[in-house]
């Protein structure tokens, strides 16, 4: 039997990590008749929110009447499939749940499948609970608006690995502490990948040495902007702009083009203060070549920004591309990388830098031996940049 479904909880107490959004869910149950009828969670795939909705119902002895979004994208089949479930009383519990799984898998071509979905959340008699990986898709403004929004978040490796060593004790097997604490931190906050790695390691020959390839859960520039700036600042925005795909350089970027759609006034100044300060250390990092700064300016970039607002502007916030900038900065990062590239061969050829820049076109054609990017000692970005340009 998979470890992820026999140790699935089955009771709020057993659901670690996320106290926050359990507190959410069980006010929302309590105060049904009076609030909104739908309640959408929403966080990355294997933080639990399934779970939680399984659990609700289990926990409220009420049925629990479950749907994937993916299988019901027009209205005829929604009518016919979940207008029912939310009309019928249960005949075996005392109350029902209705559990409408990856919405996401509802698309803007689908044949009036969302419309309905919001039609039948406007008329339910019984609370329906939604789940999504990413609900901030213009397409779900409608539904967010009449939906309670609660964000399931990734689980810290701290709790997946005491999660870990649990399973392990009742499973009377032994695995090397060290392993556990790489198995939680790779996780990436996916409780069900690292109890799927567990078992795979424990089940095998001894200790088999196998490479867990890190999860690859990179997010994208808008949520890491959503976190700072719609989140109360806490400590695990410090590491947010790890996960993203993307230079400091570039990440301050958008920041400065969105600060002014979510901050005014005191909050406005004190969030480009912050950000002023970010870029102090940037050029003190490229002046003095002192990477140690890279804190400063992370905390300066991230921490401080999200601290710069008293009050988070609620609902959702359209952030816009820096375009025009981001051309010119790239263009600039690309002239940059040129120039130390010739640098390095005319003091190899002793030509003058002039020299080297102008027959570039040519020296690049010479820079395709790897022989050669060894001699000059060419670094990672400046292979990159040469094989992109070639």
């Amino acid at each position: 039997m998979s470890w992820v479904e026999k140790y699935r909880p089955r009771k709020f107490a057993e659901i670690k990590g996320q106290n926050l959004a359990v507190e959410k869910v069980q006010n929302f149950i309590r105060n049904f008749k009076f609030g909104k009828k739908a309640l959408i969670l929403y966080g990355p795939p294997g933080t639990g929110k399934t779970t939680i909705a399984h659990v609700t119902a289990k926990e409220g002895e009420s049925e629990m009447f479950e749907l994937n979004a993916s299988d019901f994208r027009d209205k005829e089949r929604m009518q016919g499939i979940l207008r029912p479930a939310i009309e019928q009383k249960s005949l075996i519990k005392k109350g029902k749940i209705i559990l409408i799984d990856e919405v996401d898998g509802i698309s803007s071509l689908d044949r009036g499948g969302l419309g309905e979905l919001l039609s039948l959340v406007e008329k339910t008699q019984y609370p329906i609970i939604i789940t999504a990986n990413d609900i901030w898709d213009k397409k779900f403004s409608p539904l967010r608006s009449k939906a309670e929004l609660v964000q399931i978040k990734e689980i810290e490796y701290n709790i997946i690995k005491e999660i870990l060593i649990e399973i392990l004790r009742k499973e009377g097997k032994f695995i090397d502490i060290n392993v556990l604490t790489n198995l939680s931190l790779k996780a990436r906050g996916d409780i069900r990948a690292a109890i799927n790695d567990l078992q795979t390691i424990s089940q095998g020959n001894g200790l088999p040495e196998i490479e867990m390839d890190e999860r690859n859960k990179e997010i994208d520039i808008f949520k890491a902007l959503r976190s700072i700036f719609k989140e109360k600042p806490k400590n695990e925005l410090l590491s947010l702009y790890d996960s993203v795909n993307m230079s400091l350089d570039e990440i301050m970027l958008w920041i400065e083009e969105n600060i002014p759609a979510e901050y005014q006034k005191e909050e406005l100044m004190a969030a480009y203060d912050a950000l002023s300060r970010a870029d102090v250390f940037k050029g003190r990092i490229y002046k003095q070549q002192y990477w140690r700064f890279l804190v400063y300016q992370n905390i300066f970039l991230s921490f401080a920004i999200s601290a710069a607002k008293k009050e988070k502007k609620p609902g959702f916030t359209s952030y816009k591309k820096p375009t025009r900038i981001l051309k010119m900065w790239m263009n600039n990062q690309k002239n940059a990388m040129k120039k130390t590239i010739a640098q390095k061969y005319s003091k190899s050829t002793h030509i003058g830098e002039k020299r080297a820049m102008h027959d570039f076109p040519v020296i690049r054609n010479i820079l395709k031996s790897p022989d050669i990017r060894k001699e000059l000692k060419l670094n990672e970005n400046e292979i990159a940049y040469l094989e992109k340009t070639d």
